[in-house]
């Protein structure tokens, strides 16, 4: 077997090798077509937008719903909260991801036409977004039951309000315990950002299906892809080691042996 890396000069349109394989990076007649490699960087970029939306909305509302689990049930208010905390973790992580987008992009504009306007890449970031904040704010829930009663009962001690006691003493010690496996379900955000596929929204999985049935060259095709999803994913885990690293408090966390998750 014969691998032809070459498939990704060629020209998207007459299937002719092109002048330069990066047009985009170095310029070419505005009117000439792309390269399959043009087509590839710019389907990671897609990518890399939607696991970046869907992140920061998965990591907001996930950290907000989990502190709602967690409030105390010395008052209605708090029942409450924590109750729609509740409601909202099974829903969301008890509909698959694929049938979450579906009813984004399909049903939800249905209801609120205003969100017809709204452009796929979006509406499938919100829906990969809280589908994964169900998942984070269990751990988060998980970070922050795991402390000591005593943390909390001394932010009491101190005349402490709640919020207060959240913000400055519960909040930054149950994070820094949820690194780990926050760092896998980052990672596998990026992963399951291949899910636009189904919307059309044009990142690396509709890139490699519809590349592979032009050229015919489906094992360089999906060869280029994984590797690039590989290089997202690496990404994030050293940028949360990183942030692992920096935020660990020396005597609370045991640092790990090879720094990796």
């Amino acid at each position: 077997m014969t691998l032809d890396w070459s498939v990704f000069c060629k020209d998207t349109l007459t299937g002719e090798a092109a002048p330069r394989c990066f047009s985009f990076l170095f310029g070419v007649d505005p009117n000439a077509d792309p390269t399959y490699l043009d087509w590839l960087f710019t389907a990671w970029g897609w990518t890399i937008s939607v696991a970046g939306l869907s992140l920061v909305l998965a990591l907001f509302m996930g950290v907000v719903i989990g502190t709602l689990r967690t409030l105390l049930p010395t008052n209605i208010l708090n029942k409450s909260l924590a109750f729609i905390g509740t409601i909202w973790v099974e829903l969301f992580r008890n509909i698959p991801l694929l049938v979450q987008v579906f009813l984004w992009y399909h049903v939800v504009p249905a209801f609120f036409p205003v969100m017809k306007s709204f452009p796929s890449y979006l509406l499938v970031s919100i829906a990969l977004g809280l589908f994964t904040s169900a998942r984070i704010a269990e751990q988060v829930r998980a970070g922050i039951q795991s402390l000591p009663s005593g943390q909390r009962n001394a932010a009491i001690a101190l005349g402490m309000t709640t919020t207060q006691s959240y913000r400055y003493v519960i909040l930054p010690m149950g994070l820094r315990i949820i690194i780990p496996p926050l760092t896998s379900e980052c990672m596998n955000l990026v992963k399951n950002s291949s899910v636009a596929f189904a919307v059309s929204v044009p990142e690396l999985t509709l890139f490699a299906m519809q590349a592979q049935e032009e050229t015919s060259r489906g094992i360089e095709i999906y060869l280029a892809v994984t590797g690039l999803y590989v290089i997202s994913a690496f990404s994030v885990n050293r940028i949360m080691a990183w942030i692992e690293k920096k935020s660990r408090v020396p005597g609370f966390i045991a640092p790990s042996a090879s720094g990796s998750h």
